[in-house]
């Protein structure tokens, strides 16, 4: 548990790392894009080939469909609740106009980090090394999340204060993630499954897109790169 929430700190610290950065400097958006390119391989590579195989250990029925729930409460939460918006600088202002519309996003990336910290916690309470798996994934994927509820409140007319406040709440979804599943292990078996699914959807339907979204091959090899990371490193430390 110790060396989970380690972890889940560090990674909830990359959150406010990326709301920090946003608002005290210009961010070049080609290094932010590969970022979410590596972290969107290699999180896909990990969910597929790791967290849904031991999912699917506990239970061949009941997994698999946790797993698609996860994706699916995912998916409804994002296109109900929260408006559209991009992982990195949100360049779409007139999307935001209400005031309120920031919060709607705060709530589902708040939903998001705490998956991240749930993901964690199970990857550990299996394996350390996949716990370690797991957490490289998350960690890549991080601080973009950051600057992009800090991005979006600054687009919906919040301060900058805001924008910071709004990356520590993420910060604090993750460590809670992590704090669940730390103290109620059995619950594993219900949250590495949903986990997976959460993190198929944040891979390949807010990560993918953003990689898609630059011309030519460069940002494809980098995605690839991020698979390639993994295999490496599963490789070298079996889980």
């Amino acid at each position: 548990m110790l060396l989970s929430l380690a972890l889940g700190s560090l990674a909830a610290v990359a959150d406010i790392v990326g709301g920090v950065v946003l608002v005290r400097r210009n961010w070049t958006q080609r290094y932010l894009r590969y970022s979410i390119a590596l972290g969107a391989g290699f999180m896909m590579a990990v969910a597929i080939l790791d967290m849904l195989p031991e999912s699917i250990k506990f239970s061949a029925v009941w997994a698999p469909a946790l797993v698609l729930a996860g994706y699916c409460a995912i998916h409804l939460l994002e296109h109900t609740i929260t408006p559209h918006f991009h992982f990195g600088e949100e360049t779409h202002e007139h999307e935001f106009l209400h005031r309120h519309t920031g919060f709607s996003v705060l709530l589902g990336l708040s939903v998001h980090a705490f998956f991240d910290g749930v993901a964690i916690a199970s990857g550990f309470v299996l394996s350390n090394a996949l716990g370690w798996l797991i957490f490289v994934a998350i960690i890549l994927h991080k601080v973009p999340e950051g600057f992009t509820i800090a991005s979006v409140m600054l687009a919906s007319g919040r301060s900058r204060r805001t924008a910071v406040t709004s990356a520590i709440i993420l910060a604090a979804a993750t460590i809670a993630g992590v704090l669940i599943i730390g103290l109620l292990p059995r619950w594993v078996e219900a949250g590495l499954p949903l986990s997976a699914g959460v993190a198929i959807y944040v891979a390949a339907t807010d990560l993918v897109p953003e990689v898609n979204r630059e011309p030519g091959i460069r940002m494809a090899l980098v995605f690839f790169a991020g698979v390639a990371l993994f295999v490496l490193v599963r490789v070298l430390a079996p889980v």
